[in-house]
């Protein structure tokens, strides 16, 4: 039985049926990209009214920014980014959302507030190796500010850190088990050296015993690891104690003050 071959007409017809279906796509594309650009426009008319109702405690109260911040974030805008393309003919189209909604006080509040912070990385690398906890950071601004200076949460402290990005920084936000903290070197954390640090929040130290029971490491590992980190100071060896113990040097720094407030 012969098979009737496929003709010309009907490569034509499925070409032309690719077309059509090309060309829809496109103009639902068109359509959706167009009415999500409406969205995001009615949304940012909203953030306006929302930051000239509430701009002065958005300037004041540090919750009530960090609430702000996240809204932002929530509709996809960056406060902090600069944004070039919607400056027009206002010549401020360079100014972040911040300056833009709120004058330049709490745009410069974010910048002011990362230039404290790498000066206060920079004065406790020699304690901490570069890693500091992000309380014990804030705590540090907040003893440092001056008096009328706007009150700073640790939110703060975050978004602060993240205007340094585009300077290509070495500073950046990592987690050790639920803590945030200020990494302002850029040698990375293997596992091991992560896992160590964790383990150090429970009683402010370790020991390579504590290490081989608890995580189930060989000896030779879990010297290796806190060798490290004691290299890069970011611990600390007492060596009065029957077995070496390894401390936080954050841990030791607030028992110090703790200690020094009681008294």
């Amino acid at each position: 039985m012969s098979r009737k071959g496929v003709g010309l007409a009907a490569f034509d017809r499925s070409r032309l049926t690719s077309a059509q279906f090309a060309s829809h796509g496109n103009s639902l594309r068109s359509n959706d990209a167009q009415a999500l650009e409406t969205q995001l426009s009615v949304f940012r008319s909203l953030l306006q009214q929302f930051a000239q109702t509430h701009a002065k405690d958005i300037r004041s109260d540090p919750s009530f920014r960090a609430q702000f911040a996240r809204m932002c974030t929530a509709i996809g805008v960056d406060p902090l980014a600069s944004s070039s393309a919607s400056g027009g003919s206002s010549g401020s189209g360079s100014s972040s959302l911040w300056a833009q909604l709120l004058g330049r006080s709490v745009n410069d509040f974010y910048f002011e507030l990362a230039v404290r912070v790498v000066e206060v990385c920079g004065a406790t690398r020699g304690e901490n190796g570069g890693l500091i906890g992000v309380r014990e950071l804030r705590e540090r601004l907040v003893r440092g500010r001056m008096e009328g200076a706007p009150e700073i949460a640790d939110d703060d402290v975050l978004r602060a850190v993240g205007t340094l990005k585009p300077l290509g920084s070495s500073y950046s936000v990592i987690r050790v088990g639920n803590r945030p903290y200020i990494r302002s070197v850029p040698k990375e954390l293997n596992t091991d050296q992560s896992a160590v640090l964790e383990a150090v929040q429970v009683l402010g130290y370790v020991t390579v015993s504590m290490l081989m029971v608890n995580i189930r490491w060989a000896r030779a590992r879990a010297q290796t690891a806190v060798d490290d980190l004691l290299g890069e100071g970011m611990l600390w060896v007492d060596k009065q104690a029957p077995e070496w113990e390894y401390w936080s040097p954050g841990f030791m720094l607030d028992v110090d003050s703790a200690a020094a407030t009681g008294g």
